[in-house]
This record gives structure tokens, sequence and C-alpha cells, in this order.
């Protein structure tokens, strides 16, 4: 991620000289704690105080290496979202599958992922993800004039998935309730109450039928 010129990072402030036993920071060691905050706590858990006496640190050494903690986010969301891509391009196919695969399994993870996803300036790791989506939607023979669209339909629903999963209230007793209201409503709801969606819970297998919907629609199998 670029660094706004002029920043604070690389140059120790005046006066803000680091301790005599406090510990070595590293950006990655920054951004390992920050993840660890961030999954404890969420959003609002992580600040710049509460990170760097998390480290054993002092703030003013903790803006010596970021800017502030809106670079903390930056430097946690790129460091969850890594991800190593097979080594050959076989089954267009098949690697998106594991492209969004990984993806959703990693914001499920760490589900403060995908709510500031939207909402930060993209890093290198989501833009691998891009990238070989970009590479794999040209080998199944999508147009480079609609790559962009297929591109931004595979976002969403990824994105979407992941935040539905993550965020899904009911309980087991509250959808098993709900669904026999239905059964009861079955005049007025007689799909819903014989495919028993309310109860469907295979989120995964779900998930992945939908993207071959998608990529039905996308490119269809040759």
């Amino acid at each position: 991620m670029a660094d706004k010129a002029g920043g604070q990072r690389g140059r120790r402030p005046q006066g803000q000289d680091a301790q005599p036993n406090e510990p070595t920071l590293t950006r990655e060691r920054i951004a390992a704690t920050a993840v660890n905050m961030l999954d404890a706590k969420g959003l609002d858990g992580l600040t710049m105080r509460g990170l760097a006496e998390a480290m054993g640190s002092g703030v003013m050494s903790l803006y010596w290496h970021v800017e502030n903690k809106e670079a903390v986010f930056d430097l946690a969301l790129d460091t969850v979202l890594e991800y190593s891509a097979p080594t050959s391009l076989q089954d267009w196919r098949g690697d998106i599958v594991h492209v969004l695969d990984d993806w959703r399994a990693t914001m499920l993870r760490h589900p403060w992922s995908a709510l500031l996803l939207p909402r930060r300036v993209l890093g290198p790791n989501i833009l691998v993800r891009l990238e070989r989506l970009s590479t794999c939607l040209s080998a199944g023979g999508v147009a480079e004039a609609d790559v962009n669209a297929a591109i931004w339909s595979l976002w969403n629903y990824v994105m979407g998935a992941t935040v539905t999963r993550a965020s899904f209230g009911p309980s087991d007793a509250d959808r098993a309730v709900s669904q026999e209201r239905l059964a009861e409503l079955g005049s007025l709801y007689p799909f819903l109450g014989r495919s028993r969606l309310l109860l469907d819970d295979d989120w995964d297998g779900t998930f992945r039928r939908g993207l071959d919907f998608l990529l039905d629609g996308i490119a269809p199998k040759r």
C-alpha cells in the first residue's frame, strides 16, 4: 500500500525515541497483533494506544512504522487476504472456485474484514485475487469488454454470501419455530413450506451451487 507523501513512516518524531527496553517493532508484528485484536474486539476495539500496549511499546514508536489507525486497518486487511494461487491455469472454473472459496473462508475467519474491505483502497493481496479472476475469466472465453462486469458480479456474490453467513442471527430453535409457522400458513407460502428454506443450513454447499449458477451465466461450460 502506498504511503502518503510526507507521512511519518520511517521517521521517528523528534524527542520521541524508543524506551531502552522497548521490544523491536516491525510492520509484520504490528499487522499480526492488529489482526488478533480485530478478531477479538472488532473494528471499534482497535485503538493505537491499545495496539501499542499489546506489543509492549510506546504509542509514538508505533507511529514510526504506521501513519495512523487507517494505515493499520490497511495493513491488517491486506495481511489476512494473502493468497497463494495454483501454479498453473488448468481449469478456469476450478481456479475461480478456489479463489472465491478461499476468499470467503478467510473473511469468515476474520469477520471484520468483510466489513472493512469495501471501505478501503484495495491492497496488493486482494489485487492478486482480482488479477487471477480476470485471467481465469479470459481463459473461460469471457470477452475483455465483459470482464469488469463479471468481476463485480463475483465480488458482490462472495461479499454478500460472507456477510449474510457471518451476521445470520436466528438460532436453530427460532428457525424451527418460523418454519412451523410457514407450514401452518401453507396456502400463503406453499413453496417455502415445502422447501423448508428456513431450516436449510448448508451454507458451504449453497455457496458452491450458487457460484455454479453464476458461472454458468457468465461463461457456460464448454
